[in-house]
């Protein structure tokens, strides 16, 4: 019995215990953060071959979900996948892709969007409903959502943030496709910056790169459907233009270079007004001015280029590139009104601007110009200093008739332009331009300028500007001449429009006309006169030139004051003979006016000793009366005594006669006695007595002092005797006479 019981009691836990397995597989519990996918394993409908989610009694993964709480269900005939709830953060979105569906409409690549699928967490209604297979139009906003993974795939992906500097370019995966021709999409209404995909679709939008962008912002955008680019906002700084090209919209019109102006494009960041008003493609006749621009710049391109600055001294030469063709035989566009210095573009083709040349100009200042319709070249502005006039030629106004042109009728050249005319007609103006700075159109209205000043022509030795080489001509007699001249000139105000008619301007006259004909002048007048006469006649020939240049440029309206021959120089060889002649003939004058000078001296010093000797002649002249005197006196006295004297004379004259004869006879005696060596002896010896002859030295050495006594006696006597008695004889013959 016990057994029985054990038996039963082992019986009965398992019945309780299969009764329990089986009660807890047939019920479900899902928790408050979950929900259960379903598949149904058996007794139902077969699933349809084009489905993979089975619908209400179809076998399979069921497209419903069971939400949160107990659920019962068959253990062998269903089973249940507990899933978390997916949660979409503030931040982001989730993009959906139905694994099951309808299929997409042929063309499309998107699923449209179907009603009551309650953010695709009614996977039954969605099914029944048409929903299409493959990646959604709509997207799940930020929150938690019971959805079937089995029949959804959900991707999270951020929301787009745009800053203030960005925007959104925005390119369509799906829509309709764009027409040919066309770029771009065009804009439709309705989609929100793109956060309605359904709506894009519906309203007809177009496949590929959108006309319009998306501005600063958050955005919940499917960015499977659509792609979005953020690119910096286009910034043109201060002093710089935006030059832009559209990559769509119609075809230029024939003949033009640049679009045309289109209106409400609001400066490019429209481009779906751009389109609707018949914007063209390629470069763009508007601009963009220094600013912060939302620009799709995918469809509009923005080069920068710097804006005009012209300074002061300058002046801008405008060249339209496009515009209204120049009529014949004109240089200068037409001046138009109303385009605001270039700066308005469609301003002036509207007024019927011209291409080519314009007439206005643009003055010191800062511009903002279209450089693809307007080519500006600088240039100086036209300055006319003190002491000078600008004659100005018009390329511009009124054809002249004969009857404009003024003044010179006898002026060169067949073209009634050359004429000097009133002011509105083409020509060469009558009125002058006065001293100042002009800011003109130099193509238009050509300045020459002319010195009214006197105006000095060189040609000499020096190198400067606008002088010439000295002139070298050739004489009569054959001999180089070079000559050094200076030309003064003078253009008066009202005659320089006259000059420039004739010649077009001083340097033509210096070069063409005034060097010709000085170099003419002078070569003509040497080849008529010899070299030393041409080099003394410079007054005459200076004469001559001037009388000639004045007679020839009056015909240029011009005024010679003055030609003056600074130098002459003829060869070295002819100046030197002159200058020897003239030399010898200063000298002569030199002598004779020195003889001249020495004769005056002497005449002047007789006079000076006369003068000074004046009070000793006085005296003299007092002294020979006193001499006289005394001579009287004296020859009294004289004759008194000049016989005693005479008497007395006469007989010392006696006496001494007397003692020579007698000296001189006993010489002679003397002579004929002992002979003449021993009178020279006794002479000698006379004189040695009377310590006139030195024969002994102061000091003797030694030996006998009488025998060197003897020699020297004996030599002197010997050497010398015959002077002593010549001598003593001519004595002997004074002392007689």
């Amino acid at each position: 019995m016990g057994t029985l019981i054990s038996i039963g009691l082992v019986l009965l836990g398992i019945i309780l215990l299969i009764l329990f397995t089986w009660v807890s597989n047939l019920l479900v519990v899902i928790g408050g953060t979950q929900f259960g996918i379903v598949e149904r394993k058996y007794i139902g409908r077969k699933l349809p071959s084009d489905r993979v989610i089975a619908q209400s009694g179809e076998v399979g993964v069921q497209a419903r979900t069971i939400g949160p709480g107990i659920h019962i269900f068959f253990p062998f005939l269903y089973s249940v996948l507990k899933q978390s709830f997916i949660v979409i953060e503030e931040d982001s979105i989730g993009l959906v892709e139905s694994i099951d569906g309808a299929p997409l409409t042929a063309g499309h690549i998107f699923g449209r969007s179907v009603e009551g699928h309650n953010f695709y967490q009614d996977g039954e209604t969605f099914l029944g409903n048409g929903g299409q297979k493959g990646p959604q139009t709509d997207y799940l906003p930020p929150g938690t959502f019971r959805i079937n993974t089995r029949l959804f795939k959900i991707t999270k992906v951020q929301a787009i943030n745009i800053s203030e500097d960005e925007i959104g370019i925005v390119e369509a995966a799906d829509g309709e496709a764009i027409p040919a021709g066309n770029i771009f999409a065009r804009s439709v209404a309705g989609h929100n910056f793109y956060q309605d995909a359904e709506v894009f679709l519906k309203s007809g939008g177009q496949k590929g790169p959108q006309t319009d962008f998306i501005p600063p912002g958050t955005y919940r955008i499917n960015t499977k459907f659509f792609n979005v680019s953020l690119e910096p906002n286009t910034n043109i700084p201060q002093g710089s233009i935006g030059f832009v090209t559209s990559t769509d919209g119609v075809p230029i019109d024939a003949g033009r270079l640049l679009a045309r102006s289109v209106s409400d494009h609001n400066n490019f960041q429209n481009g779906t007004a751009f389109l609707l008003n018949g914007g063209q493609k390629g470069p763009q006749l508007d601009i963009l001015l220094p600013g912060k621009y939302r620009i799709n710049t995918r469809m509009f391109q923005v080069i920068e280029h710097p804006a005009i600055v012209i300074n002061s001294g300058s002046v801008g030469l405008v060249t339209a590139n496009d515009g209204e063709p120049l009529p014949p035989n004109e240089l200068i566009a037409n001046s138009v009104s109303g385009h605001d210095s270039y700066q308005n573009a469609s301003a002036f083709l509207a007024n019927h601007g011209q291409r080519g040349p314009q007439l206005d100009i643009l003055p010191p200042g800062k511009y903002y110009v279209n450089p693809y319709m307007f080519t500006v070249d600088l240039d100086s502005a036209a300055v006319v200093n003190e002491g000078e006039v600008a004659v100005i030629i018009s390329n511009v106004g009124k054809k002249p008739e004969q009857s404009a042109a003024v003044g010179d009728p006898n002026l060169a050249g067949d073209k009634i332009e050359s004429y000097v005319v009133e002011k509105g007609y083409r020509g060469i103006q009558l009125d002058v331009v006065g001293p100042g700075t002009y800011y003109i159109n130099k193509r238009a209205y050509i300045p020459i300028i002319v010195k009214t000043t006197n105006i000095t022509i060189d040609w000499d030795d020096e190198t400067s500007v606008g002088s010439f080489n000295p002139l070298n001509v050739t004489s009569k007699d054959g001999f180089i001449i070079k000559v050094g001249v200076k030309v003064v000139i003078r253009v008066q105000p009202e005659q320089a429009p006259y000059m420039v008619a004739r010649i077009g301007s001083i340097d033509n006259l210096v070069k063409n006309v005034i060097h010709p004909l000085i170099d003419s002048s002078f070569r003509n007048q040497a080849s008529s006169t010899e070299a030393m006469k041409f080099l003394q006649d410079r007054h005459e020939q200076q004469e001559k030139a001037l009388e000639r240049a004045q007679t020839e440029l009056e015909k240029y309206h011009v005024e010679v004051l003055s030609v003056l021959i600074c130098q002459i120089q003829i060869p070295e060889a002819l100046m030197e003979t002159q200058t020897n002649k003239v030399i010898a003939a200063q000298q002569q004058d030199m002598y004779a006016q020195q003889r001249e000078a020495e004769v005056k001296r002497i005449d002047m010093e007789r006079t000076r000793a006369q003068a000074n000797k004046q009070g000793d002649i006085v005296a003299a002249e007092i002294g020979v009366k006193v001499a006289e005197q005394e001579k009287i006196k004296t020859i009294t006295i004289a004759e008194g005594n000049s016989s005693r004297v005479k008497l007395e004379g006469q007989g010392e004259a006696e006496k001494i006669l007397a003692i020579g004869k007698s000296t001189a006879e006993a010489y002679d005696l003397t002579r004929a006695a002992i002979g003449p060596e021993s009178v020279a002896l006794i002479e000698l010896m006379k004189l040695i007595a009377s310590g006139n002859i030195k024969i002994t030295p102061d000091i003797v050495a030694g030996g006998d002092s009488g025998s060197l006594l003897n020699i020297l006696l004996a030599k002197t006597l010997n050497r010398n005797q015959f002077n002593i008695l010549t001598n003593a004889e001519a004595a002997a013959a004074n002392e007689t006479k």
